[in-house]
């Protein structure tokens, strides 16, 4: 999460103020963009809830990823990767290039990253050693699957948020489905929704030290 001494708003203080949804991705691109040129460390990430979630993250670890001049970029999606690494590439050697994507992208970022030279990743193990990290299957589902359904239930009941959940839960389609399941078509059913919660389950796993090892690798790396 940015911090207070930024003179634009971060992506959750955009949250908060009900900017939700691609107005927010576009805004948090563009000022993300606009610091690269002082980075020492860029960060790609497929969304703005990856980003959220990546500084939150960072924050809850007593870091300040502002004063360190590290960049997280939501580029808007996997297939944009191969774009946004060429437009980094003037940057140089001095500037460390990091990423996190879900798994389902997994080849497309490799591809990207061998477009651009920045390596030839075979394997996961080569892309990590590039510095960017996978998610199985995505960010929403590692977050789940460290907290545990009772204690998503219970965040979700915390914001006022359970009602709806239980709703949903009674929907045809979803109905006796894993709760894990359900958990996770909420989430990405409302894009604030899932923006807003990549903060709190982040918070949450912080606390119980139970973070998930792709966000929790990809802070040793920047």
């Amino acid at each position: 999460m940015a911090t207070t001494r930024q003179a634009d708003i971060s992506p959750a203080e955009a949250l908060d103020g009900h900017l939700g949804g691609n107005a927010a991705s576009i805004r948090a691109t563009a000022r993300a963009l606009a610091k690269v040129e002082s980075a020492v460390a860029v960060v790609l990430v497929e969304g703005i809830s990856d980003q959220i979630a990546l500084e939150t993250a960072a924050m809850g670890r007593g870091r300040d990823l502002e004063a360190e001049r590290v960049v997280i970029v939501p580029i808007g999606g996997a297939h944009a990767i191969g774009r946004f690494l060429t437009r980094l590439a003037p940057l140089g050697p001095g500037v460390r290039l990091a990423g996190l994507c879900d798994v389902r992208e997994e080849a497309v970022f490799r591809r990207g990253l061998e477009a651009a030279l920045v390596g030839s990743p075979r394997a996961r193990s080569d892309m990590e050693r590039l510095g960017f990290y996978v998610c199985v299957k995505d960010l929403e589902e590692e977050l789940l699957r460290a907290l545990g359904a009772a204690r998503v239930e219970a965040l979700y009941d915390s914001q006022g948020d359970l009602r709806s959940f239980r709703s949903f839960q009674s929907q045809p389609a979803w109905r006796g489905r894993e709760p894990e399941a359900q958990m996770w078509r909420f989430l990405r059913s409302n894009s604030r929704r899932n923006q807003r919660y990549a903060r709190l389950l982040v918070e949450a796993a912080v606390a119980r030290e139970r973070l998930p090892r792709p966000l929790d690798a990809l802070l040793t790396v920047i």
